[in-house]
């Protein structure tokens, strides 16, 4: 069960993924890659058939960070219509279900960053301020990690 759970839909696809809220010294790590370095996204990617959104959000942070760090709770769901600008979905209509963990992050945390993207290009992790005027998605991060509260938040976001 090695597949991603994307699946094509009509004209366009079905998106199931996890995102990881990673903080520390009040800075939030994000990943960009070496085609678009100024738009930034949260650490994460696609569950894989046959996994828990957990058990994503677990492999995908070692993936992408080289630590094995634990979840500390659900923080949002983000529903999110919008046409994909990648090699193999362009201007394709995406409708994508997000999962947003908090993840506990140990004071001897040191990511290095060794992935690439589905289209073999290069990632790079970096800290940014929640409010660093740099694109970066989702966008409801800027809002959202400031005001922090317990329970799960529900966000639609629709570009079509």
């Amino acid at each position: 069960m090695d597949r991603d759970m994307t699946v094509p839909c009509e004209e366009g696809f079905i998106n199931i993924r996890v995102g990881a809220i990673i903080m520390k010294n009040g800075k939030l790590l994000m990943v960009g890659n070496d085609v678009h370095p100024e738009y930034l996204y949260s650490v994460g990617g696609r569950i894989k058939f046959g996994e828990t959104s957990e058990e994503a959000i677990v492999r995908e942070v070692f993936e992408e960070t080289g630590v094995k760090l634990e979840i500390d709770r659900l923080g949002f769901i983000h529903e999110n219509y919008f046409y994909g600008d990648g090699e193999t979905n362009l201007k394709k209509l995406i409708y994508e279900i997000s999962y947003f963990y908090y993840m506990k992050v140990p004071e001897d945390f040191e990511p290095v960053c060794m992935s690439m993207t589905d289209g073999g290009h290069e990632e790079f992790l970096r800290w940014i301020g929640v409010n660093d005027p740099i694109k970066y998605y989702p966008e409801f991060f800027r809002d959202e990690l400031l005001h922090l509260v317990d329970g799960v938040k529900h966000f639609v976001s629709d570009e079509r």
